[in-house]
């Protein structure tokens, strides 16, 4: 299979509760449409520092990691993100490679929204339909 980009769109899970809550303004949520590698292999989402900044999301502990060139790691891990892609939308902490060159679409972010990747057309797709109530519970 190649490599398959998607554009997904991240957003400060904690500003989302403050607007509900009407602490915030929607205008002044945290958020970042970006373009990222839906990665079936990798479990979580990556993203560097410079985009950890940008959303301000706060440090929640560490974890190691293994990644792709079989080096090991040790990574800082985010409070819960809100990832969107088209109309579909899910929550998930994510992991800071400072220096990482791309912003990873890891499976727990793909499996909450019922996504996967087409092998033959090397897309991102619902795995059960392109509806959102096709979501499987």
């Amino acid at each position: 299979m190649g490599t398959v980009y998607t554009e997904i769109t991240l957003l400060n899970a904690a500003d989302r509760v403050k607007i509900t809550e009407g602490l915030l303004k929607e205008e002044d949520a945290r958020s970042l449409t970006v373009r990222a590698l839906a990665d079936t292999g990798a479990m979580y989402m990556v993203i560097d520092e410079e985009t950890r900044q940008k959303l301000g999301l706060s440090i929640w502990g560490e974890k190691n990691a293994l990644i792709a060139n079989g080096q090991r790691v040790k990574c800082k891990e985010t409070e819960p993100v809100l990832v969107r892609w088209k109309n579909r939308q899910t929550s998930c902490s994510a992991l800071v490679i400072s220096d990482a060159k791309v912003i990873l679409f890891g499976a727990i972010a793909m499996e909450g929204m019922d996504l996967m990747v087409n092998p033959v057309t090397q897309e991102v797709v619902g795995a059960h339909g392109d509806r959102e109530e096709c979501l499987i519970l």
